[in-house]
């Protein structure tokens, strides 16, 4: 990995690069994903089954598009029983932690006859986009629906893309059957975005739709934004670690691969303040590399996007995570804790050299689907709050209102909406 003194010229220079990796610097694509998006609109299952012959090289009927129940099964019963256990583990943390994410409903009543509140309603629908082919991500499965159980949302979707055999992989089957799901569907990309967000004759439409995916999916969730809810438009993964001279090297170094083997586009940052730890973690990575089976894409990443930033103190370093707000962020220092205090900026943020990125992608039970490219600046990680709508609640008695017309005919007066005034000022005619 390559190691660069930390200035404010290397600082821009760094976002400029990681920022490249935004979906919405794909434009190329949008035209494509629109094309698709507005073909499924008004062809729908017809062009739901073209798409998935044509990207996904499998052939289904429209009778096959919904996965049935004897496919459950069938999935249940080839995941190892072993798998299964630890990922009832991971979801009774899952669940724990979102339970405490949960809003209700209040009402605030006054002596002088008004009645202010807030209604939260679980939302009706919601669809959770799984990637899929040869690759399971139950995980993924597990932290997209059991937030929404916990809302209380009463129909949750899975879209996944079937693999060759016209099968949806049986460990992410397994993984929706245990957190919930209510129906699942094999179909994936822009096409099965579109699905979701206007409805076919196989799949109805939904109210809002999460989960990961490439840079189709992300256009695709772009494009039908304000048709439905979207969780948000993601990038490729990324991780910060920030270190001081405490840090195990040898540890440093693996987690910043854990997420630079995601693909190509993914971003590994250390920042440090000791020249010896980032010489050191450079050596553990190379050596990484040599032995991780994933190494071509590990390669790739680093080279494009893999850095180690030496800063002259903490607080310079401290500065530039919260610029850099990485979707992953783990501080390694003497006192994690009084670093993590002056954070501001990051998806996730983990604490101490026991406390890996992985943990949270897994079993911890916080969500892992995380803001990416800077967007932890102004987004959250994902939770019950996206699967919840909120109504305000105004109860005035006649006696309140009284009190308050004058003052709200003289407001609406003053932007010339009539009508709202003279709304107010009929209830007081003599």
């Amino acid at each position: 990995m390559r190691i660069i003194r930390l200035d404010e010229q290397s600082r821009q220079d760094i976002l400029a690069n990681l920022l490249k990796r935004d979906p919405n610097h794909y434009s190329g694509y949008e035209a494509t994903v629109q094309e698709i998006v507005e073909d499924v609109k008004s062809r729908k299952d017809e062009a739901l089954l073209e798409y998935t012959e044509k990207f996904d090289g499998v052939k289904l009927e429209a009778g096959q598009i919904r996965v049935a129940q004897e496919e459950v099964r069938e999935a249940l019963s080839l995941v190892d029983p072993a798998l299964l256990r630890v990922m009832e583990k991971s979801m009774a943390n899952i669940r724990e932690y979102h339970e405490k994410q949960k809003r209700y409903s209040w009402f605030d009543s006054k002596p002088d006859g008004t009645i202010l509140g807030q209604k939260v309603s679980p939302l009706a629908s919601a669809g959770v986009y799984v990637p899929g082919g040869k690759a399971a991500y139950p995980s993924s499965v597990l932290m997209n629906i059991i937030p929404a159980k916990v809302a209380g949302v009463p129909r949750i979707v899975m879209v996944t893309p079937p693999g060759k055999d016209g099968k949806v992989n049986p460990v992410t089957l397994a993984a929706a059957h245990l957190a919930g799901v209510t129906e699942s569907y094999k179909v994936g990309g822009a096409q099965a975005v579109a699905a979701l967000a206007f409805g076919t004759e196989s799949v109805p439409r939904v109210d809002k739709i999460a989960g990961p995916g490439n840079i189709f999916v992300a256009l695709a969730k772009k494009a039908v934004y304000g048709h439905v809810s979207i969780d948000s438009i993601a990038g490729p993964s990324e991780i910060l670690v920030l270190a001081d001279d405490s840090a195990n090297p040898r540890y440093v170094a693996a987690d910043l691969l854990s997420q630079a083997e995601h693909d190509e586009l993914a971003s590994a940052v250390l920042i440090t303040t000791s020249m010896e730890l980032a010489q050191k973690v450079s050596k553990e990575a190379k050596g990484f590399v040599q032995v991780l089976p994933r190494r071509e894409i590990l390669k790739k990443s680093l080279e494009n996007y893999g850095y180690i930033l030496v800063a002259d103190s903490m607080a310079d370093a401290i500065d530039a995570a919260n610029e850099i707000a990485s979707e992953h962020l783990e501080i390694v220092t003497r006192n994690p804790f009084e670093v993590m205090a002056k954070i501001r900026n990051a998806g996730a943020i983990f604490l101490g050299e026991y406390s890996m990125e992985p943990l949270g992608d897994y079993f911890a039970g916080p969500n892992h689907v995380l803001p990416t490219n800077g967007t932890a600046k102004f987004f959250s990680p994902l939770g019950v709050d996206d699967y919840v709508k909120k109504s305000s609640i105004i109860y005035y008695s006649k006696e309140a209102l009284e009190s308050a017309h004058k003052d709200i005919e003289a407001f609406a007066e003053a932007e010339r909406l009539t009508a709202h005034a003279n709304s107010v000022r009929v209830r007081f005619e003599k």
